[in-house]
C-alpha cells in the first residue's frame, strides 16, 4: 500500500517540527529556554472577556450546535468595528463570516475559490498558509516580493503577463508575518486599481491590525473605493484581544466571495462554541482600551529587544507594526542558512528563534523573534547571545573542515 498521500506530498515538514525537539532536549536537559520563536501571545485575556464566557456557559441552550457562518450578534460587532476602524460599511449577513481564527478561514477560502492548475500571487517569505493553502487545493503558486515598495507593482504587472493560466488572486499581508512590512492607502489603491482592471481577487491578511508601533495606523484595503469588488479580507482576535486558544476570526468583503466560503464551512464545522462567539461580541463592542494595552506592551517589547540586542552586538531592525523582529542572521553565521542558525543559538544560548525558510525560500538569510517573553526575558536572551556572539562557540552539529597542513 502507497503511504505517500497526494496532499501530503505536497506539504514539506513544517519548519517547527525542526526545531520543536532541540528545545525539548534543551529544556530536558535543565536550560532555560527563552522561547521566541513561535508568535504565541503570552498576555492573558482581558477578565471582561472572560466573565461574558462564564455567564454564557452557564446557559444550557448555548450547548447546543452554533452557526458555520457566525452568531447575528458576532457579525453584527465586527461590522460595527470595521465601521469605527476603518470607515467601511459592511453588511453582517452577506459580507461577514466568523471564522475559527483567520487561518482557517483562509485556507477554507483557498478551497473555495481554486481549481487545480490555478495560478495565485503569494508574497514571499510570507505566512505559510497563505500557500500551502492553495497548494493544498491544487492551486500554482507564484512568488511575489513581500517588500510594498517601488518594485512590487513591475513584479506584479509581470506575473500576470508571463503566467499561463493568468492568476485568479493575489495575497496581501500587511503588516505582514514575518517581514512586519507595513502598507500605505496609496498602494493598496494602486493595487485594487490593477487587480480590478485585470479580473483578479485580493485575499488580505490583516491580523496585526492593531498591533502597530509610533502611531503608524496600518489601514485595510477595503477603505478603497470599489475594492469590495474583488476583496476578501481576513482579520483575528488572538493578537488583538490576547485570544489566541479561542480560535476566532472573521472573512469580510465581496459577497460572492463571502458566500462562497460560508458554503463550503456549511459542510466543515458548525462554528465556535456559542459561548465563545458571544465573549468575542463583547470585546469588540467593549472599551478599545484593551487593544491599547496590549499595543503598549509589544511596543515596550520591540523597544527593549532592539535596544538590548544592539548591545549584544546583534543590531535588529525595529519593526513598526506586528509582534514580530524580522532580523538578518549575524554575518559570521550567515552561511549555515536560518535552520542550522536557529538550531545552534538554542544549544549555545538557550534562546528559541523561528528559521526564516520556513516562511519561504527568500526567507533564509532571516531569522523571526516574538516578542512573546516579558522584557526581563528579553534582556536575558540579549545577555546569553552577547556571550554567544563574543566567544567562540562550538558549531553543534555542524561539522568543521580539516586544517590544511
Amino acid at each position: 500500500m502507497n503511504d505517500d498521500f497526494h496532499r501530503i506530498r505536497r506539504l514539506p515538514p513544517y519548519v517547527f517540527a525542526h526545531i520543536d525537539p532541540i528545545k525539548a532536549k534543551a529544556r530536558a536537559n535543565g536550560v532555560d529556554v527563552i522561547d521566541l520563536g513561535m508568535g504565541n501571545p503570552d498576555m492573558p485575556t482581558p477578565q471582561h472577556i472572560v466573565d461574558k464566557l462564564k455567564e454564557t456557559v452557564n446557559d444550557p441552550r448555548t450547548h447546543r450546535y452554533s452557526s458555520s457562518k457566525g452568531i447575528p450578534g458576532l457579525r453584527k460587532a465586527q461590522a460595527s468595528y470595521y465601521g469605527r476602524r476603518f470607515g467601511v460599511k459592511l453588511n453582517p449577513d452577506t459580507q461577514i463570516v466568523a471564522t475559527l481564527g483567520s487561518k482557517e478561514g483562509f485556507a477554507n477560502m483557498a478551497s473555495a475559490i481554486t481549481a487545480p492548475g490555478d495560478v495565485v500571487m503569494v508574497p514571499n517569505p510570507t505566512y505559510p498558509i497563505h500557500s500551502f493553502g492553495f497548494i493544498m487545493s491544487g492551486g500554482v503558486v507564484r512568488s511575489m516580493p513581500a517588500d510594498p515598495n517601488e518594485d512590487f507593482m513591475r513584479s506584479l504587472d509581470r506575473a500576470v503577463r508571463h503566467s499561463i493560466p493568468k492568476p485568479i488572486a493575489l495575497v496581501l499581508n500587511y503588516p505582514a508575518n514575518p517581514t512586519a512590512y507595513t502598507a500605505t492607502l496609496d498602494f493598496y489603491k494602486e493595487v485594487v486599481a490593477y487587480c480590478r482592471a485585470n479580473s483578479i481577487f485580493i485575499l488580505s491578511d490583516l491580523a496585526y491590525s492593531e498591533i502597530y508601533f509610533d502611531g503608524e495606523v496600518p489601514p485595510s484595503v477595503l477603505e478603497v473605493p470599489g475594492a469590495i469588488d474583488i476583496t476578501v479580507e481576513f482579520t483575528s482576535m488572538s493578537k488583538t484581544y490576547s485570544m489566541p486558544g479561542w480560535r476566532v476570526g472573521f472573512a469580510v468583503g465581496n459577497e460572492r466571495l463571502i458566500a462562497a466560503l460560508a458554503r463550503v464551512k456549511s459542510y466543515l464545522d458548525y462554528g465556535a462554541f456559542t459561548p465563545i462567539q458571544v465573549a468575542a461580541a463583547a470585546a469588540l463592542n467593549g472599551d478599545d482600551s484593551v487593544i491599547s494595552e496590549v499595543r503598549q506592551i509589544y511596543q515596550n517589547r520591540r523597544d527593549v529587544m532592539v535596544e538590548s540586542f544592539a548591545r549584544s552586538g546583534w543590531n535588529l531592525p525595529s519593526p513598526k507594526a506586528t509582534m514580530f523582529v524580522w532580523s538578518p542572521i549575524p554575518d559570521q553565521y550567515a552561511h549555515l542558512g536560518s535552520l542550522e542558525f536557529a538550531k545552534l543559538l538554542i544549544q549555545e544560548t538557550g534562546v528559541a528563534v523561528a528559521p526564516g525558510v520556513g516562511f519561504g525560500e527568500y526567507g533564509d538569510q532571516y531569522v523571526r523573534l516574538a516578542l512573546v517573553e516579558n522584557e526581563q526575558r528579553i534582556r536575558q536572551a540579549a545577555r546569553n547571545i552577547k556571550k554567544f556572539l563574543a566567544g567562540s562557540p562550538s558549531l553543534g552539529n555542524v561539522v568543521p573542515l580539516p586544517v590544511a597542513k
